[in-house]
């Protein structure tokens, strides 16, 4: 392993401060779960409209990525939106959130995109 990881790995505070911000900035599709039963979040699909048209999570409206910045109306910067796009590996909803921190809307990624959300909630269609 090399030293400076080590050394990084090492260090409490810092790895407590990652942690606080990889909280405050993600969510699973659990937590997501209760967050929508609550009402506490705005949920953001930024797929390809035609696989939003498939299935999406309820609720969830679609502005595909590239649309995002065109669109910022039909999002309520008073409400967190949580973005996702389609999997894990698929970097889309990172770059939408990028977008909406840059206009100043809260928000926060679904970790593991539609596809973790939908297996862990064998979800079909909407």
């Amino acid at each position: 392993m090399d030293d400076k990881i080590k050394q990084i790995r090492f260090d409490s505070m810092r790895a407590r401060n990652f942690f606080e911000e990889y909280l405050a900035f993600t969510t699973g599709p659990v937590d997501l779960k209760n967050l929508m039963d609550k009402g506490d979040v705005a949920l953001l699909d930024v797929r390809l409209k035609a696989d939003y048209d498939i299935s999406h999570i309820p609720n969830a409206i679609s502005i595909p990525k590239d649309e995002l910045a065109d669109n910022l109306d039909k999002l309520n910067k008073n409400a967190t939106t949580v973005v996702y796009s389609y999997n894990q590996q698929c970097h889309l909803s990172v770059e939408a959130a990028l977008i909406l921190a840059d206009y100043g809307y809260p928000s926060m990624i679904l970790e593991g995109g539609f596809k973790t959300w939908a297996e862990d909630f064998r979800f079909s269609s909407t």
